[in-house]
């Protein structure tokens, strides 16, 4: 009879030698990861994108895959935690449980970066992969999760106007190709013979990309122009608990709005031509309380303009409320109206409720789910046809590219920032803003409940804004524009593209390994990050 195996001593030691000897790595990812964080709003470190995506490329080079799925989840992890760090208001056990969920997709790029890294060009491949992980978190799981995407710390930068030509993936794409080809040059550039010139090649690349969006046109010409009023009427209290007692904030935005009625009359202020109220600024649905209805429409009749108020109503059933923006006419009243098409995920419906809501139960806190809407957010206000989305729809491509193709001429973003003021979530959806707007080559007016309100110009630049917590008033005479970017015409090609290019480098990988295990080769090294002396 055999003996039992024994496992050899020295085989624990051996183990634990590898992972001590793993640390280093995990420590610099840990560091890049906090990197990529911070070239994102509220700091604007945007150089720091591309040095901390060109350290995660030189992190899992040439290691394989399971190596390198690590070194991303570890470059993933504290980089969701601080960019997500303003759900702390919802509760901590979220912004861990999202942010894991999250850096799972850069576990997935990791070990693609790790296997790619053995194929030529791999920097184009690495590029192309940045795209692949995004285009699946932005739809994965539950409708995706679009935050972090390189592109939005990108919003201000010399990538920003790619936009122009590709949307968000395209500037996501050069920013990881910049990166990529600095870490394939950076060894090179103490190397014999031909590897400097190889790393200034390389550099010389990562230049061309980074100054590429200069000699990209952003339209910014309009037909005509429209006088716009932003009112910003503030909340009771920051927080979970932003809306006070009912009719609080309907009456601080009712306030603000008869405010500049009374400007107007006096001569101290010109009449706009529409004026927009935020997502949330009736916190009682008009057509059930009358209350709320006589109040708004007593607010718009004294301004004497169309104005787009944004409201909760009650859904088809008593399980469902709906997301809306209606235009109300001095006149007439109430009428054509847009509702949220993506509401948020346990912040606007629970899914899964009956499961979930036994074992956390502040989830009971969301008592009916919001219905989806059907349609875009094209709507006649006054003399202007705009684009709205509400909220973080800002944040998907597809949303706000619907509302351009479809006849919008000014976007607006209606947004309800009182949970989350001064933890950086409202520089951020800012940030979002200001690419769309050059994106599309529309004006772009925000809508915040208690801040950040601004008026963005097509060409993504800041004409004003307000400061959180405080109520404002922002006028502005915006562009009304007909004509498409590149980017709009030519829709998701250029990110499906991309994508499958990242994974059919992957499957080339895939495949040539099994070519060679069946042929009884051994698998190709990885090249050298040490160039070979000839």
């Amino acid at each position: 009879m055999a003996e039992p195996a024994v496992e050899r001593p020295e085989a624990r030691p051996g183990r634990l030698a590898r992972i001590r000897g793993g640390l280093p790595r995990t420590g610099l990812a840990v560091l890049c990861g906090l990197l990529l964080a911070a070239a994102f709003p509220p700091y604007d470190l945007w150089p720091l994108s591309i040095l901390a995506v060109a350290g995660l490329s030189l992190l899992t080079r040439g290691r394989t895959a399971r190596q390198g799925a690590w070194t991303g989840f570890a470059f993933g992890l504290p980089f969701f935690l601080w960019l997500l760090s303003w759900l702390r208001v919802i509760g901590l056990d979220a912004t861990i449980g999202l942010s894991v969920v999250e850096a799972l997709f850069i576990a997935a790029l990791g070990a693609g970066l790790a296997a790619t890294s053995r194929l030529r060009a791999w920097p184009l491949w690495a590029a192309c992969l940045w795209v692949t992980q995004e285009w699946a978190r932005d739809r994965l799981p539950l409708g995706g999760f679009p935050w972090g995407r390189l592109a939005f710390a990108n919003t201000a930068s010399p990538f920003t106007p790619l936009a122009a030509l590709g949307g968000a993936p395209l500037v996501t794409f050069a920013v990881a190709l910049a990166a990529a080809l600095l870490a394939w040059a950076a060894p090179r550039l103490r190397g014999p013979r031909r590897a400097p010139r190889a790393a200034a090649l390389a550099g010389a690349g990562a230049v061309t990309a980074l100054l590429a969006g200069y000699v990209v046109p952003v339209p910014t010409a309009a037909a005509d122009t429209v006088k716009v009023a932003v009112i910003q009427g503030n909340v009771p209290n920051p927080g979970m608990d932003f809306l006070g007692r009912p009719m609080m904030v309907l009456n601080n935005h009712a306030s603000a709005t008869e405010r500049l009625a009374a400007d107007i009359a006096a001569g101290r202020a010109e009449r706009p031509d529409v004026v927009i109220w935020p997502e949330n600024s009736s916190d009682l649905d008009p057509f059930s309380v009358p209350e709320a209805h006589q109040r708004i429409d007593q607010a718009v009749r004294a301004v004497g303009v169309p104005t787009l108020v944004g409201t909760l109503v009650d859904g088809p059933d008593n399980q469902h409320v709906q997301n809306e923006g209606i235009v109300w006419d001095p006149t007439t009243g109430p009428g054509a109206s847009y509702t949220k098409q993506h509401p948020v995920p346990f912040g606007e419906y629970v899914p899964f409720r009956d499961q979930l809501s036994k074992v956390i139960t502040r989830l009971q806190r969301v008592a009916r789910d919001f219905y989806p809407g059907t349609h875009n957010g094209v709507m006649q206000l006054g003399p202007a046809r705009i684009g709205d989305v509400i909220c973080f729809e800002v944040a998907y491509d597809e949303i706000v590219r619907d509302t351009v193709n479809q006849g919008g001429r000014v976007l607006v973003v209606q947004t309800n920032n009182a949970t989350y003021a001064k933890s950086g979530q409202p520089d951020q959806q800012l940030a979002m803003s200001r690419l769309r707007a050059v994106e599309h080559g529309r004006a772009v007016l925000i809508a915040a409940t208690s801040g950040i309100s601004a008026i963005i110009a097509p060409d993504g630049s800041v004409v004003s804004r307000t400061q959180e917590l405080t109520p404002a008033e922002l006028s502005a005479v915006v562009p009304l524009r007909d004509a498409r970017t590149v980017a709009d015409k030519v829709g998701a090609a250029p990110e499906w593209a991309l994508a499958v290019a990242g994974l059919l480098a992957c499957g080339a990988v895939v495949v040539g390994g099994i070519r060679r295990r069946r042929s009884g080769g051994t698998p190709v090294e990885a090249e050298s990050l040490t160039p070979v002396v000839q």
